[in-house]
């Protein structure tokens, strides 16, 4: 078979593959995210049948813990959790008119009028204010956007509800069979290139496991650090602020920002004028970019994932427009096999003839 008529197979199977998951995007929740626990709880259970175990019984047995897990987090934080949403969403209003009083006197202030400058000009009640009600109205519109596009692209009730019950059976059944239907995938591969797809597998899973794994549990410890420490200090809402900020570090450099910039402003709101107070929010915050940076990063994630971080927001961005909450689940793997398969493109390219301005390929496709 010529490359042309390979690269046109292949071109028509993606573009069958991303026509099914576009039409069928509504029910694909729980299914992805079964196979995602399923693929992230796979070396476990390889680990538990090493020691002997049953693929079936370690199986069960790691579903278990983990939906013990699960139910005892859930139990301990839910209502806390739906108390200070409901208070956070109650008090919204007043902090926000707290804060537009401060920056309104801040901008009047002889010291700092280049925010006066920056904002607009005039007195109190005049262009200054509306320029601080429209930035905090425009914030508040896209904040609601954005929970709005996330709850529609599937986090409504009905596939909230499926989520909790087909998400672990499909779970179960992959995790299951896992190892033979990479066996059975593996047996349908072309025997020419077997070796190469093979060798792109590994870098795909290597580039997965090193970021998914990684960045799960670094995103769960900075979200107890933020929550512990903000709580600590006496934050209105410090828990639901710093588990927010914890899990949304999925995003490189997103969550942390979201989360300094809700914790200062509720910080400002609660404690002003006791700066020392702010301060200490603020430290919070810095002292958990450096712990991200110098220890959790290169210990848990590893610096050769193979994912820039530009890339991956931009994935994940591009993705979640395009196919909501089920997008954000798909853009990492999809964002790691188009990264691997851009990087064995280039290097196929510089060995071709279209580089070397030879006759002919200088070599064999290499992995």
């Amino acid at each position: 078979m010529s490359l042309q008529r390979q690269m046109g197979f292949w071109m028509a199977a993606l573009a069958v593959l991303i026509l099914i998951l576009v039409v069928l995007r509504p029910i694909l929740l729980p299914f992805v995210a079964g196979m995602a626990l399923a693929y992230a709880l796979d070396p476990l259970a390889d680990r538990l049948e090493r020691l002997g175990l049953g693929r079936l019984v370690a199986s069960l047995l790691i579903l278990f813990l983990f939906a013990v897990v699960f139910i005892v987090a859930i139990a301990a934080l839910a209502p806390l959790l739906g108390q200070q949403i409901a208070l956070f969403a109650q008090s919204l209003p007043a902090n926000i008119a707290r804060l537009q009083e401060l920056f309104l006197k801040a901008s009047q202030s002889a010291q700092l009028g280049w925010l006066r400058d920056m904002l607009g000009t005039g007195e109190a009640g005049g262009s200054t204010s509306f320029s601080v009600g429209e930035l905090v109205g425009q914030a508040a519109s896209w904040l609601a956007g954005v929970a709005q596009s996330v709850v529609s692209g599937g986090l409504a009730l009905v596939n909230f509800l499926s989520l909790l019950v087909v998400t672990p059976v499909v779970a179960f059944y992959l995790l299951n069979d896992w190892d033979r239907m990479v066996a059975r995938i593996d047996s349908w591969l072309p025997r020419q290139h077997a070796a190469t797809i093979r060798a792109l597998a590994r870098q795909v899973d290597d580039a997965l496991a090193g970021f998914v794994r990684g960045q799960a549990l670094l995103c769960l410890i900075l979200g107890l650090f933020y929550a512990i420490g903000l709580t600590l200090v006496g934050l209105n809402f410090g828990l639901l602020i710093g588990l927010g900020a914890g899990l949304i570090s999925f995003i490189p450099f997103v969550g942390t920002i979201l989360g300094f910039l809700v914790a200062v402003g509720v910080a400002l709101a609660q404690f002003w004028p006791d700066w020392l107070m702010i301060g200490i929010v603020i430290g919070i915050f810095i002292t958990g970019q450096a712990l991200e940076g110098n220890v959790l990063q290169p210990k848990l994630v590893g610096e050769h994932v193979g994912l820039h971080p530009v890339w991956l927001i931009f994935a994940l961005f591009a993705f979640g427009y395009l196919m909501g909450f089920v997008g954000m689940l798909l853009a990492v793997p999809l964002a790691a096999i188009v990264g691997v398969l851009s990087r064995f493109a280039v290097r196929q390219y510089l060995l071709s003839s279209y580089y070397t301005g030879t006759g002919g390929d200088s070599g064999k496709p290499v992995a």
